[in-house]
């Protein structure tokens, strides 16, 4: 495999795991370790460390070494924020283009999550939220939004993976809002996807910010 590719390959990895939080604020990603993992040479490794870097999803550390980029209170208002834009408009526009393909992929993902979660595979369900989250978007059926979204890089808000009660009862919830937001779909109701959709974005802020 060429250069570029295991690079990309890697980028891809990183990113997709820092988004879904399976790669929490401030955690260091060495080189050796990853480039072990995903089976390429450490330069590969680096060279996507440094794409990261451009994009502001990790930072380098004083005494070297990259680390993912930790947020502060007013970083997570302002990602609850955008996302809220974001997402909402997206909505707005899914209830104009709606059908039953929509409906059914959304419940599939929605059942895989609740797989996850049950298995204990949190890092699956992570993956299963972000994927939730971006179909909404994509339904809109508008290039430019989803390009924005995507350029924009936001993270979602499990901020640990762990299984104590706080957590599992933030799955538990992410999963009913989830489905209400389904529901809503299902029975044209744009009122109650925006007043669910807002209700789960601060929930997820006022959550990371107590476990800071």
């Amino acid at each position: 495999m060429k250069e570029d590719s295991l690079a990309s390959k890697v980028y891809v990895e990183l990113r997709r795991k820092i988004l879904s939080n399976q790669l929490v604020s401030g955690i260091r990603l060495k080189e050796d370790v990853w480039a072990k993992r995903m089976e390429v040479n450490r330069m590969a490794v680096r060279e996507a460390l440094n794409r990261l870097l451009g994009e502001n999803l990790v930072v380098f550390g004083e005494k070297g070494g990259y680390f993912v980029k930790s947020l502060t209170a007013a970083d997570i208002k302002e990602i609850r924020e955008l996302r809220e834009v974001l997402e909402l408009g997206a909505l707005r526009l899914t209830f104009q283009k709606t059908d039953e393909k929509l409906i059914k992929k959304l419940e599939e993902i929605c059942d895989d999550f609740t797989s996850m979660v049950s298995g204990g595979y949190l890092g699956g369900a992570c993956e299963a939220d972000v994927k939730f989250h971006e179909t909404l978007i994509d339904s809109a059926r508008n290039k430019k939004l989803m390009d924005l979204y995507q350029f924009s890089n936001i993270p979602l808000f499990h901020h640990k993976l762990g299984q104590s009660q706080t957590h599992m009862n933030d799955y538990e919830l992410t999963d009913s809002e989830h489905r209400q937001i389904v529901k809503a779909l299902k029975e044209n109701d744009l009122k109650l996807a925006e007043e669910t959709l807002i209700k789960h974005l601060i929930r997820g802020e006022v959550s990371v910010l107590d476990l800071e």
